[in-house]
């Protein structure tokens, strides 16, 4: 059979048949002529043994059928499996009455019924049978069609794939002659009938019928394995699903077991659940799995509660049925947890680094990130994110994973607080602005603009505060008497200012613009009206 692995018999019987044809090609002994006929003796008991096999498997096919209530779907085979019987009878009993005939005419058996050695020898009867009087092209038809036939029967029934090889075969078609340059292009009655002994033709003939019973009984043996299929011997069948937890998060897959209690393995049910096709394994277990999208709203616990509807489609009893079941399971609302040192509002055109996280997904947390009012850029690990606000308003961060909306979180933006500036001396030590200065301390004055404390803890590759606008005055008895402008950077351009102070002046400070640079290293100027008086001693 095509596509199948063959039985020892197989084997054994064809290697019988290429080791007959072979030797028909050779001149044979006295010897030789009695092996074929212990030979044909061996294959005809074979073939006694195959026929009350085969008449026993059609007669069992047809029992068990009646046994089971005569199902709709399993009586066609009854008729298939004695449709095969006849077929293969008539093939058979065709193939004993050429066999008979050529033993006839050859006078190959005497009187007492024994083979006489020397008519088996005769190669002129065999010729003049099945190659002169046509009967070997007749013999090859009827061979190479039984198959055929038999495929058709099959696959009336549900069995498409089985199909049989020719029996009768020309040279070229048998691998051992295939190039053999003496006997390539003989065709088949040349090749198994012409020049042949008649003892070799006989012990062929019995062969052939070997061949064909061997294909019935694979036939039957196909229609009676699949006699009962979907045949449950259970009193009580009932659907189930078995799930790993009744209770799953959004965004995570729901998984269970569908199947039917006293389940058999020779079942092969149809499962559906919500509509899809459930993949059914071989001992009859449908698989389920299905991410579970977010509800629209959740009880006081966190939970929505929802129902699978599934069918089981089988045999009970010899009919098909169908078995409804349902599955009642709760999704588990999500939680979005944020982590960051600025939890309820975020900084304006800052780098606000967050951390959100969903802990029930697990390890299935995939997340995706989509952000209205503000920039964002993705860390190196899931769920680290970095926003930056616009200027004014709020922000929202919507969260997915593997494609299923979580839910969204939102910030108000907060402006950057203003920085506080601080004169200091050129070693870096603080004026105490309540005392007056010696006018030597103030030659290094540096004004710096320091961050709010919290915003550079948080924030610190955005607190990187200067100086950059504004002006130095000299006052007298309050009455300006030189101005220096500020134009860039916080050192402060003293010396020439200081040259004409005296005890009792007073320089005054007055900010009016401080620029920040971000985390991007841009500059971002902003206004700051501020004054600071430093009085002279």
């Amino acid at each position: 059979m095509a596509g199948a692995k063959e039985t020892p018999r197989q084997r054994m019987i064809g290697m019988m048949y290429l080791v007959l044809t072979a030797l028909l090609a050779l001149q044979v002994s006295n010897q030789i002529l009695q092996k074929f006929i212990l030979i044909n003796d061996g294959m005809e008991r074979t073939s006694k043994n195959f026929i009350g096999k085969n008449v026993s498997t059609v007669e069992s096919i047809a029992y068990t059928v009646e046994q089971q209530g005569s199902k709709e779907v399993d009586v066609p085979k009854v008729a298939a499996a004695q449709e095969v019987r006849g077929a293969t009878k008539e093939v058979y009993d065709y193939l004993e009455g050429l066999k008979q005939d050529l033993i006839i005419q050859s006078k190959a058996k005497n009187d007492e019924g024994n083979f006489v050695n020397a008519n088996l020898k005769n190669t002129e009867i065999t010729g003049n049978l099945f190659a002169n009087n046509g009967r070997g092209e007749e013999m090859k038809e009827k061979l190479n069609a039984y198959p055929v036939q038999i495929s058709a029967i099959l696959a009336k029934i549900g069995f498409p794939d089985m199909q049989f090889d020719a029996i009768a075969k020309d040279a070229k078609d048998i691998e051992l002659f295939a190039r053999d340059r003496e006997v390539k292009n003989k065709d088949f009655v040349a090749l198994t009938f012409v020049k042949s002994p008649v003892g070799a033709v006989i012990a062929l003939i019995s062969q052939f019928q070997n061949e064909v019973l061997n294909i019935e009984s694979e036939s039957l043996k196909a229609i009676q394995n699949s006699i009962g299929s979907f045949f449950f011997k259970a009193d009580v069948t009932e659907a189930r699903i078995a799930a790993l937890s009744n209770v799953v998060a959004a965004g995570t897959k729901f998984e269970a077991d569908m199947f039917i209690a006293s389940s058999s393995t020779s079942a092969a049910p149809t499962m559906t659940y919500d509509g899809r096709t459930v993949p059914v394994d071989a001992k009859g277990f449908g698989k389920i799995e299905f991410t579970v999208t977010p509800a629209g709203s959740y009880d006081e616990r966190g939970l929505a509660k929802r129902v699978l509807k599934g069918e089981i489609i089988t045999s009970v009893n010899g009919e098909d049925k169908v078995l409804p079941v349902e599955y009642e399971y709760f999704v588990a609302q999500p939680v979005i947890k944020v982590s960051s040192e600025v939890v309820n509002q975020l900084y304006a055109d800052c780098a606000n680094e967050l951390l959100i996280e969903v802990p029930a997904l697990g390890n299935t947390y995939s997340p995706e990130f989509s952000v209205s009012n503000g920039q964002s850029i993705k860390g190196s690990k899931p769920g680290q994110l970095t926003i930056i606000p616009g200027s004014s308003g709020k922000v929202d961060i919507g969260v997915s994973s593997g494609g299923n909306k979580i839910g969204n979180v939102d910030y108000d933006i907060k402006p950057v607080p203003a920085p506080t500036l601080v004169p200091v001396t050129s070693n870096g030590a603080e004026l105490d602005l309540s005392q007056a200065q010696a006018i030597s301390s103030l030659m290094g004055l540096k004004m710096q603009a320091k961050a709010e404390p919290t915003f550079a803890r948080t924030m610190a590759k955005d607190a990187n505060f200067e100086v950059t606008g504004g002006e130095m005055r000299l006052l007298r008895n309050e009455v300006p008497r030189q101005t220096v402008q500020i134009s860039s950077g916080s050192n402060l351009a003293m010396r020439s200012l200081l040259e004409s102070a005296k005890p009792g002046d007073v320089v005054v400070f007055e900010i009016r613009q401080v620029t920040r640079t971000n985390f991007r290293g841009n500059k971002i100027p902003s206004d700051l009206r501020q004054v600071v008086p430093i009085r002279v001693k």
